[in-house]
């Protein structure tokens, strides 16, 4: 995969469209699979996923690299579901550093094809989805950058209620990671977490609690008390996430303003053709000269001044 920026970068106007090998533009929210393919099937979506000897790894879509505080996600509400600088009352957002934080304390996007029904009450935590792909804490060693797919293992899972909705936050790491065929155990269990990175977990749920507090609202709870559930019952979350984003690209549900624009998912209605997507890529504001990110973290982009 590939992206291309339009509009000028730090700005309510920047937004970062994908590409798959074939030069032509999709949605990652609903393009990209869940599953990394194996190498011998190459088909889109795949039919057979890649796997460790540990475990089935997905795809993850990276939208704000680790030490950064722009909050960049991917615009659900918008075709082709770009990555874009969040904003709020015409002002970009930024997360806080919760000291001894900063920014982001890992590399943290989402699965693509995953939806968190808003109309779907958890049986776990009695709360609704978030309307959102599900999230995930990437803990490898290495800085992504936003716009990078990256295939990761599951280690497991945090339940985060925040504002009265259900929002799911996986543990992963890289596949291709140096520690990641230390953090495997029998099972996946998070504890293996514990044992290698110590203080990592704990840091996560003090950060997710907390974050929200400087911009004066409460602090956040948690299902299970803040535990980790392990590798098993995240898997489990994700496949239930899939089975509603399946819902929502097949028109079986009512995803209100979510936009399903896609280019490859078989047998959905919101399928559009290559002239359609390049029509929405061309109709964002073009790169001004002087605006192109490297491909390096810049903190003058990521950090607000």
């Amino acid at each position: 995969y590939s992206t291309e920026q339009r509009g000028r970068p730090n700005t309510p106007d920047y937004r970062l469209y994908f590409k798959n090998a074939d030069g032509k533009y999709i949605s990652p929210f609903h393009d990209i699979p869940l599953f990394a393919a194996s190498k011998e099937d190459k088909e889109i979506p795949a039919k057979r996923s890649k796997t460790t000897g540990s475990g089935v790894l997905f795809n993850m879509i990276v939208e704000a690299p680790r030490w950064t505080n722009a909050k960049m996600e991917i615009a659900t509400e918008e075709p082709l579901n770009p990555i874009k600088h969040d904003t709020k009352k015409g002002e970009l957002r930024y997360v806080a550093n919760i000291f001894p934080h900063k920014g982001y304390i890992w590399n943290y996007g989402a699965l693509p094809q995953t939806w968190e029904d808003p109309n779907h009450t958890d049986n776990i935590t009695g709360c609704c989805g978030d309307n959102d792909p599900i999230d995930v804490c990437e803990i490898g060693s290495k800085i992504r950058s936003s716009g990078e797919i990256v295939q990761v293992k599951v280690l497991g899972v945090l339940a985060l209620v925040d504002e009265g909705e259900t929002d799911w936050k996986i543990i992963a790491i890289s596949a291709d990671d140096p520690e990641a065929q230390k953090i495997h155990g029998k099972y996946l269990y998070i504890d293996d977490v514990r044992k290698h990175k110590p203080g990592y977990l704990e840091a996560t749920v003090d950060w997710f609690q907390l974050y929200k507090v400087p911009d004066g609202k409460p602090e956040n709870h948690f299902a299970f008390n803040g535990e980790f559930k392990n590798k098993d019952f995240a898997v489990e979350i994700i496949k239930s996430t899939h089975e509603h984003w399946k819902a929502l690209l097949h028109k079986k549900v009512d995803g209100g303003t979510v936009k399903c624009t896609n280019l490859l998912v078989s047998g959905s209605p919101f399928c559009c053709s290559e002239e359609d997507a390049r029509s929405i890529v061309q109709s964002a504001p073009a790169l001004m000269n002087g605006d192109s990110v490297p491909p390096e973290v810049d903190s003058w982009y990521f950090f607000p001044k």
